[in-house]
């Protein structure tokens, strides 16, 4: 312009156009941040869930299998049954024998306490539920009933497999009253001495695909409990001795190196004969041999346990007995544990994918959390004391 009389309309339209674009750079800069303070405490409520969820499961997975460690049948609950179960097993809700579930575990074991002795009566029938104990070495001196009170969580087992779930309903002088977990009652011919009665922990895990919970069951009359919300995969996977099992000679604290010992001489209630049960076979006059096949040589590392042979027998108790179980898991000796959460709000989560489990609402990029999954191993202690 040769006088200085303002802008053209092309001038002021080429400005505004400059302008737009300059601003539209700067909001598609700031819209990511957006996304990124938006997503952020999500990202941190799903690491927290994943830390709960696994401390939970570490801390009774490592317990699993540890038995009495004073009077008779001291030590790992290996020696007599397995401690460890992908089922539910010892509730209303039990799962059929010869079930398996790779999202449900169920874990026993003895915790610190002064409540365990022997029996000193017939074990319980489901005619009758009271018993009375022996005041063993370690039991408390002012306490009659080794420490048993009302509304504990006890395990009764012997050294053939046999085992049983109660609540203890009352206590008195010299005897307890018991109620069974269900209605499935195992054994009723429990020996006097060579029964044990012990305080247990009896912890059941499994993911609800309902609710998308992490869920808990303590064993008591108290309904399942959510551990952890937002949990959209759960998986337990089984690690074994590829050994089977061995009996050992007189002097070992332990008669076979896993699993319940035969007897030279059947009881008359026994369904196995001499040198038998649901591990062994008799080996005419020598050592019994394993039921259980090789799955490795000696030494070897542990090998991956699959639902099938997880659930085609030999049976423990026996192939006869309402809450028999696969002797393969006896086997078990590692336990590896896969934990899947998700974002709690949908609007975090996009189309389902490899990154999404459940589908949300979101078809923003910039606003997806995907979900967080957490992989590890845990070998209990006692299922280990031979390795």
């Amino acid at each position: 312009m040769r006088r200085d009389q303002g802008f053209s309309l092309i001038e002021l339209l080429v400005a505004m156009t400059v302008m737009l674009s300059v601003t539209a750079a700067v909001f598609s800069l700031m819209n990511p941040a957006q996304g990124s303070f938006a997503t952020q405490p999500e990202v941190s409520d799903m690491q927290q869930r994943l830390r709960v969820g696994t401390d939970t499961l570490y801390k009774d997975l490592v317990m699993t299998g540890n038995g009495a460690y004073q009077g008779a049948l001291s030590g790992s609950l290996l020696y007599a049954f397995t401690p460890v179960m992908p089922f539910r097993q010892g509730t209303l809700n039990d799962d059929p024998p010869g079930t398996f579930k790779d999202d449900t575990i169920t874990l026993m074991y003895v915790p610190p306490t002064y409540a365990q002795t022997s029996l000193a009566s017939r074990g319980p029938s489901l005619n009758s539920v009271e018993i009375g104990v022996t005041a063993e070495p370690g039991c408390p001196a002012a306490d009659q009933l080794c420490g048993f009170k009302e509304g504990m969580t006890v395990l009764m087992y012997d050294d053939s497999g046999n085992f049983d779930i109660f609540t203890i309903t009352n206590v008195q002088e010299a005897a307890l009253h018991l109620q069974h977990r269900n209605d499935r009652l195992t054994y009723e011919d429990y020996a006097v001495k060579t029964t044990k009665i012990v305080q247990a922990n009896f912890f059941e895990y499994y993911l609800s695909a309902a609710t998308n919970q992490l869920m808990f069951y303590d064993g008591s009359g108290a309904p399942d409990v959510p551990v952890v919300d937002n949990v959209v995969g759960l998986k337990f996977e089984y690690y074994g001795d590829p050994q089977p099992p061995l009996v050992r000679n007189s002097a070992s604290p332990w008669l076979t190196t896993y699993g319940p010992a035969p007897k030279a001489i059947a009881p008359p209630s026994s369904t196995w004969g001499n040198d038998e049960n649901c591990v062994f076979a008799p080996n005419g006059g020598i050592a019994p041999t394993a039921k259980l096949p090789i799955l490795g040589a000696a030494n070897s590392a542990l090998v991956q346990l699959s639902a099938a042979q997880l659930t085609d027998g030999p049976w423990c108790p026996s192939a006869t007995n309402v809450n028999r179980w696969d002797a393969d898991l006896l086997r078990i000796r590692k336990i590896g544990v896969t934990l899947r959460v998700q974002a709690a709000l949908a609007s975090l989560r996009g189309p389902a994918s490899a990154l999404f489990t459940k589908a949300g609402t979101s078809r923003s990029g910039t606003k997806w959390v995907p979900d967080q999954e957490i992989h590890f191993m845990v070998s209990p202690r006692n299922l280990n004391l031979g390795r």
